[in-house]
């Protein structure tokens, strides 16, 4: 929300940034609290579960008080982050009417141990649930946590501090102790972790979503396939250089080889390990030196002759070498390290803007094959890749065309880059090729464009370029394989008011209902999403009489129940404003009744008025 606030062009009205001043303090109370609690000693937080619980309460019930107060029709944000926002407010209601429950077990040990501390001999089984549990179970925890305990107290301000920090001292030494005993060379730094640490590496079983489908092992730098699936980064390498196209788990065609970093898994990844006392796997480095350690000497000699021809006048030189080095950056990982190393992407950019339509196609397609390698894309990007690239789109061969689009998108796998590769008229040539490309060249276009319009600025930028009407057209045409990435992009575009209009303005509400209850599932999920969007905001009523007359229930009530995850959610928050709908309409059509009957009983009452003073009659007659 507050990225598309800074990303809009108009100030923010005085009221509205009011709105945001309660959620600026609450968001200040969550971080100070989160940081009291992780830095701080686990042992204080225990002992004193009950006023740690209620300061999570009272701030749960600040977040939710300052998100209700926001103004978003002032604040002109979009339906799609508008209705996250409104499920995190939905959540936090919950969980102010709910009570955690605590670790009591945790809890009474503790105190007990607690309240014992002068005792000598300690149950060991105590120590060890005590020790997994705290997760003190290394020299650098637990002296971590004599200096956290310490601090805490004194800033708690409690009665006698002295007295609590003795026997919080004294209980954490008693862990220690028996940690120490567990794994003797615990007290040397050279060997931190214990036999405790050890013993859940073994026993810890791996999320089958952690796990690489090609290896099954826990997964270092898993990435993402043009299909969704991820794969263990070196893994899926493999398999591509070994000149499979398809994605192993799907089977499908792969659309394009490039590979995204999936930074939520890796994250999910490190929080687990943490949890459960695993050493985080580490990612593969590259070498400092990736020339001399990634090429022979030979390759390396052969990359500079190329480099030398591509920097030769004569076309057929420029041509030779270019088609090399294309085929070099396909090869594999290590060339595209010593490619560009070597200082080829500024030659190859330059080539983007010969007259020369092969040796153009070569360049970009060069650039392609080195943008797959992440560290490449910064070089090309800086470099200033993007204007040539563009250039190649507009003016290229077709098959150049093509490939130009598909480096784009590779590219903006970088958020930042998404912005500057909108700014510099890419967008209206993606279009351009959406509509008179190839198949394949389509589908680059429409990849791209989904990527990129990921960042709002984007979208209305593609809505102003056409591409509304020609999603629809490729949604309409199922021959042409294109519904699923048609269908994702216009639920990307339904997200933007320019969108939501343009869509609207093409009758899609037929289409989106006929694909709720026949397309694939990853299209009828965004096709619900599409019609949530329509049916949001001042035209709701009209779109949603248009759903309802389509025969829509059936096909959402099916949805709901057999959907996506996303597809539920989308098919659920339809069927609520369908009903509401409904009831609404039935309320009006019996105050109309009401109304109707009412009228008829005026004109009999004033029939018997009539009859009873004749001489208005005759005063009418006259």
């Amino acid at each position: 929300m507050l990225d598309e606030l800074v990303d809009r062009l108009r100030p923010i009205p005085a009221a509205a940034a009011g709105t945001l001043e309660p959620l600026a303090e609450a968001l200040d109370a969550a971080r100070e609290l989160m940081g009291f609690c992780g830095e701080g000693s686990k042992i204080f937080l225990v002992l004193e579960k009950d006023t740690v619980m209620k300061r999570f309460q009272e701030v749960s019930s600040q977040l939710e008080q300052a998100l209700g107060q926001i103004s978003f029709d002032d604040l002109d944000i979009s339906d799609e982050v508008r209705e996250q926002v409104e499920l995190v407010h939905a959540q936090l209601k919950r969980a102010k009417e709910r009570t955690d429950m605590s670790d009591s077990e945790l809890h009474t040990e503790l105190l007990s141990l607690y309240n014992r501390t002068k005792e000598v001999n300690i149950d060991p089984s105590i120590l060890e649930r005590l020790s997994e549990k705290l997760h003190l179970t290394t020299i650098a925890d637990l002296k971590q946590e004599s200096l956290s305990l310490h601090e805490m107290v004194i800033a708690s301000g409690g009665g006698d501090p002295g007295e609590q920090i003795e026997k919080m001292s004294m209980l954490l030494k008693k862990i220690k102790d028996f940690v120490q005993t567990q794994d003797p060379e615990m007290g040397s730094v050279a060997n931190p972790k214990s036999l405790l640490l050890d013993r859940k590496q073994k026993t810890a079983v791996i999320p089958d979503d952690f796990r690489c489908p090609i290896s099954l092992d826990l997964m270092k730098d898993p990435v993402i396939v043009a299909t969704g699936q991820t794969y263990e980064r070196a893994c899926i390498e493999k398999w591509l250089a070994s000149g499979h196209n398809t994605c192993p788990t799907t089977q499908q065609k792969l659309v394009h080889t490039s590979l995204t970093p999936n930074y939520v898994l890796r994250s999910l990844i490190a929080q687990w390990c943490e949890a459960n006392g695993i050493e985080l796997p580490k990612r593969p480095c590259q070498p400092s030196n990736p020339t001399s350690s990634s090429c022979s000497s030979k390759e390396h000699a052969n990359i500079h002759a190329l480099l030398r021809k591509l920097s030769s006048p004569k076309p057929d030189d420029q041509r030779s070498a270019a088609g090399e080095l294309r085929l070099l950056a396909k090869r594999n990982s290590d060339n595209r390290i010593c490619i560009a190393e070597a200082g080829a992407i500024p030659l190859l950019i330059n080539l983007l803007y010969t007259t020369d339509l092969r040796i153009q196609e070569h360049a970009v397609t060069a650039l392609l094959n080195l943008s797959i390698h992440d560290d490449n894309k910064a070089g090309i990007v800086s470099s200033g890749a993007v204007p040539g690239i563009v250039n190649v789109l507009k003016n290229g061969s077709m098959e150049a065309r093509e490939n130009a689009a598909a480096t784009l998108f590779s590219l903006s796998v970088v958020d930042e880059y998404k912005i500057r590769i909108g700014e510099l008229g890419a967008i209206p040539a993606l279009v351009s090729l959406l509509s008179e490309g190839t198949q394949r060249g389509k589908k680059d276009a429409a990849t791209a464009l989904f990527n990129l319009s990921i960042y709002q600025g984007n979208k209305g930028k593609a809505v102003r370029a056409g591409v509304v009407p020609l999603i629809m057209g490729l949604l309409t045409d199922p021959l042409g394989g294109m519904v699923e990435e048609a269908a994702a992009l216009l639920a990307v575009l339904a997200s933007h008011p320019e969108g939501k209009t343009a869509i609207g303005e093409a009758e899609a509400v037929p289409v989106l209902v006929e694909m709720i209850g026949m397309g694939s599932a990853r299209s009828r999920e965004n096709a619900a999403a599409v019609l949530l969007h329509l049916c949001s905001g001042e035209q709701q009523l009209k779109y949603l009489a248009q759903a309802q007359e389509c025969g829509m229930m059936g096909s959402l009530r099916e949805l709901a129940v057999n959907g996506t995850g996303r597809g539920k959610r989308k098919a659920v928050q339809l069927l609520e404003r369908v009903s509401r709908f409904v009831i609404q309409q039935q309320e009006e059509q019996a105050q109309i009744l009401t109304l109707a009957q009412a009228g008829t009983q005026f004109d009999v009452h004033d029939q018997v008025e009539h009859a009873e003073h004749p001489s208005s009659a005759v005063l009418i007659d006259r």
